[in-house]
């Protein structure tokens, strides 16, 4: 309890020192490298310490469709340098986006699922089946540190069902699965849209054997929900934190998983964590030891009405409760991604206000205890 009050109290100060100009870099730039905007940040730390940064590229205005590519820089110094923008996949005037990366611990090997459509289907059309084609599920690897990419392979037939119409893996970032008889599994949060219902939900898709075979898991007990990112608690189970689809409800969705995945339950509305129907992160940070409690943390725009006041929450317990907020930007911004460093440092990656520039700042908790 101790340890929590000077958490708290370290916190107080820290919301003034993360929101300072200097904390932070705009690693994507509208109107830069060839591209009218950059969405979607996604990231994660490798096995060699090297930290990827990934986004949507879209090449004439920041709409959800058209000329899109999946777009990257690297940093090997934590992230003081990075490295000039690199195109990790792109098919011409085609939509190629929602990247989701995910790092096997054993192997090194990095995989990025990503999403495609034609470029001139849109969301709307491809959710009526009145579309030229439909949305696809793509993988890309680097076992390289993320120098290098393979080309996009394509996992449609495995990963999504026939009655599925609209598709997106994360956006944000996937895990392994660390503890338990589940030890070892990857997993990736997605979302899909069923036909004919039109009903919207989360799911996740998993691989047992290191990335060489992938399969579904579970959906959200419930609809109304899509973009999510997934999380592992101290009891083993699975958390599943979900955008709500219902424009009623005004804040997160959760649900739980007892089998890595397979399937789901226990959903409901998380009303601590407001938010104007947006992406989230959710992310561990450290878990509980003999002196401290585990923490995870979360970001995302916490506001009810409006993508602005990008927020990061802790919790000791597993989710039950966020005591603990600070703001990073009191202003417009959306999509974000947690990336763990150690169990003190974290970085956070976000869009900035009117999707300017996708920010990348750096948080020590350390140097606040």
């Amino acid at each position: 309890m101790l340890l929590i009050k000077r958490f708290i109290i370290s916190l107080v100060c820290f919301a003034s020192f993360a929101s300072a100009e200097e904390t932070g870099q705009d690693l994507f730039m509208a109107n830069s490298a060839g591209y009218a905007s950059h969405r979607i940040p996604a990231a994660l730390k490798t096995n060699k310490g090297s930290l990827l940064a990934f986004c949507e590229g879209r090449k004439k205005s920041a709409v959800d469709t058209g000329d899109i590519d999946v777009v990257l820089r690297r940093s090997t110094d934590g992230g003081v340098t990075w490295s000039p923008l690199q195109i990790v996949w792109d098919d011409g005037e085609n939509t190629c986006g929602n990247p989701c990366p995910v790092v096997d611990q054993k192997t090194g090997t990095i995989f990025l699922f990503c999403t495609w459509n034609r470029g001139d289907d849109q969301e709307g059309e491809i959710i009526k089946r009145s579309s030229k084609d439909t949305r696809r599920v793509f993988l890309l690897e680097s076992h390289d540190d993320g120098v290098t990419w393979s080309k996009a392979k394509e996992w449609t037939r495995v990963l999504k069902k026939v009655n599925w119409t609209w598709y997106a893996t994360g956006p944000g970032a996937g895990i392994q699965i660390e503890h338990g008889k589940n030890q070892g599994r990857l997993v990736i949060a997605c979302d899909h849209v069923e036909a004919i219902t039109n009903h919207y939900y989360s799911h996740v898709i998993f691989s047992d054997d290191h990335g060489a075979t992938w399969q579904l898991g579970g959906n959200s007990p419930e609809n109304q929900t899509n973009e999510s990112e997934v999380v592992e608690l101290e009891s083993g189970k699975l958390m599943l934190n979900m955008r709500s689809a219902d424009r009623n409800t005004r804040c997160r969705k959760v649900a739980l998983s007892d089998d890595g995945g397979v399937t789901w339950h226990s959903q409901r509305n998380e009303k601590a964590l407001i938010d104007p129907i947006c992406q989230a992160s959710i992310r561990r940070l450290s878990w509980k030891t003999d002196k401290q409690p585990g923490v995870i943390l979360f970001s995302n725009a916490a506001h009810e009405q409006k993508r602005a006041n990008m927020t990061v929450r802790a919790s000791f317990d597993d989710g039950a409760t966020w005591p603990l907020s600070f703001v990073i930007e009191p202003n417009g911004a959306a999509y974000s991604c947690l990336i763990r460093l150690s169990d003190e440092k974290f970085f956070c990656f976000y869009e900035t206000a009117a999707y300017h520039s996708i920010r990348f700042v750096a948080l020590d908790l350390e140097k606040l205890k």
